[in-house]
């Protein structure tokens, strides 16, 4: 690891580089934020990253909160396809937030909800829909293991925090207690802030 950096720099390329840089300082300015050391975050009990042949976690910075904390991963993940290599063709770099909420959720996958999964829910209807708030379930699909406990876990605080998230394109996995938001896209600082203002908000406010 460069001294020089925050983060590991291993196998980055310059423009990696660069962009993890950019996404630190970016974050640091908004947030009071810290290197964790190791954590083992438990990644493989999540369904969004069973597409991967392997998920590393290059670095990891806690977002410090009054009663509980969140999270900020730099996400290295091969794709199965590729065997070997390192940071070359079937490797992401990506920026995830993670919170461990106060409430048993069960499991939960929120994404934003797309045309297909509009006719597939006239045929099945598999997804969990809130008939008292009509803007989030035409929004969002939701699929939940376990009705009660995700019933009462999204409840309308929880519901306006992601109806606020600026990012346009990600997935939310709760497993219990514990949450992740992110997606496959690279790192960038606008994604990270906004990663970050979600799992900030759930655990000032929604927890």
């Amino acid at each position: 690891m460069d001294t020089n950096y925050p983060f590991n720099t291993a196998g980055l390329c310059t423009e990696e580089i660069d962009r993890f840089h950019d996404t630190y300082n970016v974050l640091k300015t908004k947030f009071d934020i810290a290197l964790t050391g190791h954590i083992d975050f438990q990644l493989e009990n999540f369904e969004v990253f069973k597409h991967y042949q392997g998920i590393n976690i290059r670095d990891s910075y806690v977002i410090k909160h009054e009663n509980n904390n969140s999270y900020i991963l730099f996400i290295e993940s091969q794709l199965k396809h590729h065997a070997h290599g390192h940071n070359g063709p079937g490797y992401e770099c990506q920026t995830w937030a993670l919170a461990y909420l106060k409430h048993n959720f069960g499991r939960v996958l929120i994404r934003p909800e797309t045309l297909a999964d509009k006719i597939i829910e006239l045929i099945h209807p598999v997804e969990l829909d809130f008939e008292e708030d009509k803007a989030f379930s035409d929004t969002f699909y939701v699929l939940v293991n376990d009705h009660y406990k995700a019933v009462s876990g999204i409840d309308r605080n929880f519901r306006n925090a992601v109806m606020d998230v600026r990012e346009d394109d990600f997935v939310i996995e709760i497993v219990e207690h514990t949450l992740i938001i992110g997606n496959s896209k690279p790192i960038s600082p606008e994604k990270a802030i906004y990663l970050a203002e979600f799992v900030s908000r759930l655990c000032t406010a929604c927890d």
